[in-house]
């Protein structure tokens, strides 16, 4: 059951769910540009690619640990937990003085994430009805769209005209102001709560499974083959830790992941289709201004602009999901809608030469339309298939799934781009995930292997949106309940 807020105090909550949601997504995004001056001052670049990669790795872990406590202690607690414990490390990561300090408060900056963005999900569970979910949804997916739009712009003007220090700096009046909206918005509010034994061993058997499977992939992802020892040793932690975690969760009193949630059909349907459209549209971010860069000698201040429509049309996709939801009471033709048009919209990309702005900026546009209209549908769509009290587990699950699939997402279409430029002998890119490019130029003939071997790569990348074409086919087509 939801309890029902009036407009005024629906508002309030929502807007600082809204920047909690921002910065945590802003994080992910407003680093990056960061990185060289990062190494430049620490003159460490084997670390470095772990500024990024511990701060998902721990967020991804932290969110289905956050939801079960949230069930059981109260969500307002546990949003307010997860944005303190992100600005104090926000704080850490400012004033760190080497890059493993730096790691380190990235990893405690992740674990508040994971609070921030899981519990606020969960919170508009509980108080908005079903029907109205998606419009609600929506506006939590723009945030992830602003955050990928302004982050790299504010944190390289940050990094130019101030220091790296300040992408760390500015947290601290914005999470202070965000600890200040949530205990307003929120302080008022019922608190539900009952009594029950937390779940420690599962939550360190989650850490050690889920952990060790986003860090082999991270690996892999920084060009790490499969086969490498540290990959397979990691890998074999992740499945090991996983079969444990499974039994021990089968004689629990009180899972920390209720294994009845994954013989419904609903909701493991939805988590599939949320892998999926996750893992197309976080990894078109690391490909597109990448294809564009490398092919036609742009600048990477261009590449970025190129990738413009794809974050404009996540808005649009979510925007446009959610009032149909809401208008319609189901889910399914939304979902269906974003998984026809995904591989559709691929496929153009990748039959459209980068030189082709307009071109493949309407396909990106596209891309960008599908996967705003699968993200928040396919959460209203778990969160109505089940009982309350797993409101907040099942809402964390499916975001762990989205995080799984962004993050399998990069790492399988950059270790093919990696080996299809390999077996062509194109020795243009040092990193294809930095983007970094020699100094020769590109000939002719080494343009036209990259536009091979782009085109090669963003064909699987669609063959891999039309599997998810299947998930969606499944869903079944129900009425959501309320207005």
């Amino acid at each position: 059951m939801t309890t029902t807020l009036n407009d005024t105090h629906l508002r309030a909550v929502l807007t600082a769910l809204m920047l909690a949601i921002l910065l945590g997504a802003l994080d992910q995004t407003i680093v990056a540009v960061s990185l060289p001056a990062i190494s430049a001052q620490f003159n460490d670049v084997g670390l470095l690619a772990w500024v990024i990669s511990a701060y998902l790795v721990a967020m991804t872990v932290a969110v289905p640990i956050y939801g079960k406590l949230g069930d059981l202690y109260g969500r307002r607690r546990m949003i307010l937990t997860g944005t303190a414990l992100f600005t104090l490390a926000s704080v850490g990561c400012a004033l760190a003085q080497s890059m493993e300090q730096l790691v380190l408060a990235r990893v405690l900056q992740g674990l508040g994430a994971g609070g921030m963005v899981s519990v606020s999900q969960a919170i508009i569970g509980d108080y908005v009805p079903p029907r109205e979910r998606g419009r609600y949804q929506g506006y939590f997916s723009s945030m992830y769209a602003l955050a990928s739009v302004a982050g790299p712009v504010l944190g390289g003007w940050l990094t130019a005209y101030l220091s790296w220090h300040w992408v760390f700096w500015i947290n601290l009046p914005l999470g202070l102001v965000a600890l200040w909206a949530i205990h307003r918005a929120l302080g008022g509010l019922p608190v539900k709560r009952r009594k029950a034994q937390v779940d420690y061993l599962g939550g360190v058997l989650m850490i050690i499974g889920v952990g060790s499977l986003l860090l082999a992939i991270s690996l892999v992802g920084q060009g790490s083959a499969w086969g490498s020892p540290a990959v397979l040793a990691l890998l074999a932690g992740a499945v090991l830790g996983l079969l444990a975690l499974v039994a021990h969760e089968r004689r629990c009193a009180e899972p920390l992941l209720p294994l009845q949630l994954f013989s419904n059909r609903v909701a493991v349907l939805c988590w599939c289709v949320i892998f999926f459209a996750s893992f197309q549209a976080i990894s078109l971010t690391m490909l597109m201004p990448l294809r564009y860069q490398a092919i036609t000698g742009a600048g990477a201040d261009s590449a970025a602009l190129h990738l413009l429509p794809l974050a404009m049309g996540l808005p649009v996709g979510a925007f446009t999901g959610g009032r149909l939801t809401s208008r319609t009471g189901r889910y399914k033709p939304q979902i269906l809608a974003g998984a026809v048009l995904m591989p559709l919209a691929i496929l153009g990309m990748a039959l459209s030469p980068p030189q082709a702005v307009w071109f493949s900026g309407v396909f990106m546009l596209l891309a960008g339309i599908a996967g705003g209209l699968q993200f928040p549908t396919s959460l209203v769509g778990t969160q109505s298939a089940v009982e309350h009290r797993d409101m907040g587990v099942a809402t964390s699950t499916t975001n762990l799934f989205r995080s799984l699939g962004g993050a399998m997402g990069v790492a399988i279409m950059s270790s093919l781009l990696l080996a299809l430029l390999q077996h062509d002998g194109v020795a243009l890119l040092d990193n294809p995930l930095l983007g970094s490019l020699n100094d020769d130029g590109v000939s002719a003939q080494t343009q036209a292997q990259l536009l091979r071997v782009f085109r090669d790569v963003l064909l699987g990348s669609a063959g891999v949106a039309a599997v998810a074409l299947f998930a969606a086919l499944a869903l079944p087509d129900r009425q959501l309940r309320g207005r």
